[in-house]
């Protein structure tokens, strides 16, 4: 199963895409980072990002797309940016008719690392060493992403068709295979 993580923003919008394997095994698709200036109007890096956004999911064709849910900061208006970028993802996942979710950053955070309280550096090193690369992704942006896409495919709802009967035809496949393999006797290691 492909999974399409988002960490928005309006200045750097982490952008990443795993592929989901039974046994919670996950490989990169592609990982980056949509940047928009300042100085733009707000108009025009909405639609840059809403442009970029679009272009990944038809790249990349992702079953689902979990985006980062907005949490209360004392920032107003990077809350306030986070969220309308949040929205153009949810709203192309919605377009291309692929699941979406939204999971808090400490929920991602936990799912890759083990705590939701992990900084930024743990982070990046535990999506490095799940993904099997030899550098961290960077900007932490790109690897927020890619921990969003992680949690969302390693969530048991996720693949459970009987949680709602919702479930798309590639998160059926992707249970029956993690059944399946789970069914299979274990290797015994021999001397």
């Amino acid at each position: 199963m492909r999974v399409m993580g988002v960490d928005p923003g309006l200045t750097r919008c982490g952008l990443g895409v795993v592929e989901a394997s039974p046994g919670r095994r996950v490989s990169l698709v592609a990982v980056g980072v949509e940047r928009t200036p300042a100085d733009w109007t707000l108009d025009r890096r909405l639609l840059r990002l809403d442009e970029r956004i679009a272009w990944w999911i038809g790249e990349y064709r992702p079953d689902s797309l979990s985006v980062e849910r907005v949490f209360a900061q004392h920032n107003l208006l990077t809350v306030v940016g986070t969220a309308q970028v949040a929205g153009l993802a949810l709203l192309e996942a919605a377009k291309a008719g692929i699941e979406v979710a939204a999971h808090t950053p400490s929920e991602a955070k936990a799912a890759v690392t083990g705590s939701g309280q992990a900084d930024k550096a743990q982070v990046q090193h535990m999506v490095a060493r799940l993904l099997g690369l030899a550098e961290v992704p960077g900007p932490p942006d790109a690897a927020d992403a890619l921990a969003q896409a992680i949690c969302h495919a390693w969530r048991p709802t996720t693949m459970d068709p009987a949680h709602d009967g919702t479930a798309t035809p590639a998160q059926k496949a992707w249970l029956e295979a993690e059944r399946a393999a789970r069914r299979r006797p274990a290797r015994r290691a021999t001397c």
